[in-house]
């Protein structure tokens, strides 16, 4: 279905200059045959754009680095934010950014949304929230989800989703139980034959404690040993591809062992 709307798209909506989309329309009036083109409506686009045309959705986004000053010798700044100011483009900007680049550019993204845009932390939730200046009770969700995506993505990972296939991620060894949000896994990542895990707390109150997980598709059966962070092992039986684990949330890494 992508290949002919973006063949339509491209010929009647996009703006081209010199083989580079520079526009994209925001709304079209088939009445009167009126285009409502803007660069806004081509970078809104580019999360989805980039694992299918890569090309188009970076051309986007170097636009909009253009725009914003990012690639110039005045960069916005938290004292002089520009455009980043805008609670929607500063998100939509980092959420895209994490997809292209991380080094300068993504560096001073950040130098903004961390300087103007309410950096919170609620040490008792456990949670890490922008306020983004709206006044509001609650941390407005999808500004905070387009801002948190773009933090953990690196170059390419978004992409790569769509594009690289599950590989084994539904077959191999699976973690569940995990008393979230009390606890939550900073690492749980399987490299054959070792299981590695590790347990952040919500707060302080958790800290410390034991959270006894489930792993199941561990491929063989028989006695495996559980390496804990602070040296200390046990034997850990595992029946049917399965076992129960108490692991320590600490952050320290564990580590699931085939004798």
């Amino acid at each position: 279905m992508f290949e002919p709307w973006w063949d339509h798209a491209a010929d009647n909506y996009v703006t081209w200059q010199d083989g580079r989309p520079v526009a994209m329309d925001l709304y079209y009036d088939p009445v009167v045959d009126e285009h409502v083109s803007s660069p806004m409506g081509l970078m809104a686009p580019v999360w989805y754009l980039a694992p299918q045309r890569p090309d188009v959705a970076l051309s986007a986004w170097e636009l909009a680095v253009e725009i914003t000053g990012l690639s110039g010798d005045k960069p916005p700044t938290a004292d002089q934010p520009g455009l980043l100011a805008d609670p929607a483009f500063a998100s939509l900007l980092a959420l895209q950014t994490g997809e292209f680049d991380n080094g300068l550019v993504r560096d001073q993204i950040w130098e903004v949304v961390d300087g103007i845009h309410e950096p919170t932390s609620d040490n008792d939730l456990g949670e890490f929230t922008y306020g983004f200046g709206l006044g509001e009770p609650h941390p407005r969700g999808q500004l905070n989800a387009r801002t948190m995506a773009g933090w953990v993505c690196t170059p390419g990972a978004w992409s790569r989703i769509f594009n690289a296939g599950p590989d084994h991620r539904f077959t191999d060894p699976t973690v569940e139980g995990v008393n979230f949000p009390d606890v939550a896994l900073s690492e749980a990542r399987w490299d054959s034959p070792v299981l590695y895990l590790a347990a952040q707390p919500r707060n302080p109150s958790v800290a410390g404690r034991r959270n006894a997980i489930q792993v199941t598709a561990l491929p063989i059966d028989g006695s495996w040993t559980l390496l804990r962070p602070d040296g200390t092992s046990e034997v850990v039986d595992v029946t049917d591809g399965g076992a129960t684990l108490e692991i320590v949330v600490d952050g320290g890494r564990h580590q699931l062992r085939y004798h």
